[in-house]
């Protein structure tokens, strides 16, 4: 009987051994096949910048950015001095805090992976988590004292709105090109959609007759229904009943010209392109559709929305981001209730 218990022992420490081996191997591939495919593009950009570093601070037979993706044993020799090292160099290059923040995130997120595969000891790791971002306070700070703030396509402040030039965003020609645009204003502005969102749609995701809209969010994984707004449901039924969307597939067709929308879906980047172009004719400069979700936001917080509602409905996985819409108010314990009489 010990016997047969000590060769069932041995027996499954081999099969945990195999086990763990293959785990190990398949860490990165796991991973990565649970992320959307912008999380992706996103994540190799940011371990390129990573690999550029190493290679200029002249480490030996330095990794690639696609070794540092695919292959665990790419991680070996990589310890908490370098990543610290990386993200002051990544400040001195110019690149904007955020960025900074976001790519140091993705390279703690690979050494995890990393050591989870057995190709960093869990101290090292450890050590690698201790290296921080910045918060916004220091972001601004770090901005103030150097001379090369920002390193990015991205604008450091998102392009406000007034009323009126919301109003004048939604108002398009009475021409099929016309129709279309107003139901991208209408849906950025009334329902805070990403573009990757509004160039998905389908034309079997809007609901006239409920006044509802059901839509996909592939960076959260969800897909949610909104109710729609007055302007976007006015804008739809236009586009709809004069002919101008299609029967099936996507909801929002490109066009050639005013009169005469193709048979093909319009992509994101021209759905920004037109932003650009439709705002600069009623005087807005560099306005993108993403200032159009950020507009949307600023205007829910600023008419009270509870940010769970806020987060819910804009598609965020943590109330981090919404909470940057909140305003302080102008009496700080204005709304506090204390139970007194």
């Amino acid at each position: 009987m010990t016997e047969l218990v000590t060769a069932r022992l041995a027996s499954l420490v081999t099969a945990g051994a195999i086990a763990n081996d293959h785990a190990a191997r398949a860490a990165f591939s796991d991973y990565q096949s649970r992320r959307a495919d912008n999380t992706l593009r996103r994540q190799r950009a940011d371990l390129a910048l990573f690999a550029e570093f190493l290679a200029a601070a002249g480490i030996p037979a330095a990794p690639t950015a696609e070794d540092l993706y695919n292959t665990p044993k790419a991680w070996r020799g990589v310890t908490w001095g370098l990543v610290e090292a990386w993200r002051n160099w990544s400040l001195q290059q110019g690149y904007s805090v955020g960025s900074v923040n976001v790519r140091l995130s993705t390279v703690k997120t690979y050494a995890k992976l990393a050591t989870k595969a057995g190709a960093l000891e869990p101290s090292e790791l450890a050590m690698i988590r201790t290296v921080g971002g910045y918060s916004q306070r220091e972001g601004r700070r770090v901005d103030e004292r150097r001379e090369v703030t920002r390193k990015s396509t991205k604008k450091a402040e998102a392009v406000g709105l007034t009323p009126a030039q919301i109003k004048a965003l939604k108002k398009q020609p009475d021409t099929p090109q016309g129709h279309r645009d107003a139901v991208i204003m209408c849906l950025l502005l009334d329902h805070g959609l990403r573009v990757g969102e509004l160039a998905g749609l389908q034309v079997t995701d809007v609901d006239l007759a409920g006044g509802r809209l059901r839509f996909y969010r592939p960076k959260v994984d969800v897909t949610q229904t909104h109710k729609l707004s007055r302007d976007a449901k006015a804008a739809l039924k236009r586009y709809i009943e004069a002919g101008d969307a299609p029967a099936m597939g996507k909801l929002l067709r490109a066009s050639t010209g005013a009169q005469r929308l193709t048979n093909a879906g319009i992509s994101e980047r021209n759905i920004s392109e037109r932003v650009r172009y439709l705002a600069g004719l009623v005087g807005i400069d560099g306005l993108s559709a993403h200032d159009l979700r950020h507009a949307w936001a600023t205007q829910a917080a600023r008419n009270g929305t509870p940010v769970d509602r806020l987060q819910d409905a804009g598609g965020w996985a943590s109330p981090a981001m919404p909470l940057r819409y909140v305003e302080a108010a102008a009496v700080a314990n204005d709304g506090v209730k204390l139970g007194e009489d």
